[in-house]
């Protein structure tokens, strides 16, 4: 599925609850499915920066495509970072670069964060991006 899907996928699945209260508790379960970062990446290197909890990424290339795992302190920031890695997981780091992220402001998500949480989502957005740029130019 190409990363616009995948966000109209994310639209709709959160248009199908009524109010907030159940669209936490889905991102609570969909933290629980998250591809968890191995042991071995939980480092200061991996803490993505401006986040208010911590949140450990960890990226590799498989054949074209980017590949990322993560977790999280927090579940609420957890269902956050397992959205954004549905998203941009198993993509090329070409579309990555280039995909925007309207789905987030369509679900009302930055809206329902408080700021600290709402800065933490940029930093991830901005963390992934960095990544994909990085993987690109050793592609190019």
């Amino acid at each position: 599925m190409s990363i616009e899907e995948i966000q109209n996928e994310i639209v709709e699945e959160f248009s199908m609850f009524d109010d907030w209260m159940q669209r936490y508790e889905y991102m609570i379960e969909l933290g629980k499915s998250l591809p968890l970062i191995e042991e071995q990446y939980k480092t200061e290197d991996n803490i993505i920066k401006g986040c208010q909890s911590k949140v450990w990424v960890h990226a590799e290339l498989e054949e074209d495509k980017l590949v990322f795992t993560a977790d999280s302190d927090a579940i609420i920031t957890k269902g956050i970072i397992a959205i954004l890695i549905r998203v941009f997981s198993n993509q090329k780091p070409i579309d990555i670069i280039g995909a925007n992220t309207d789905f987030i402001d369509k679900i009302g998500l930055k809206d329902h964060l408080s700021p600290t949480r709402a800065n933490g989502l940029v930093s991830m957005i901005k963390q992934l991006k960095l990544y994909a740029i990085a993987y690109q130019t050793q592609l190019n």
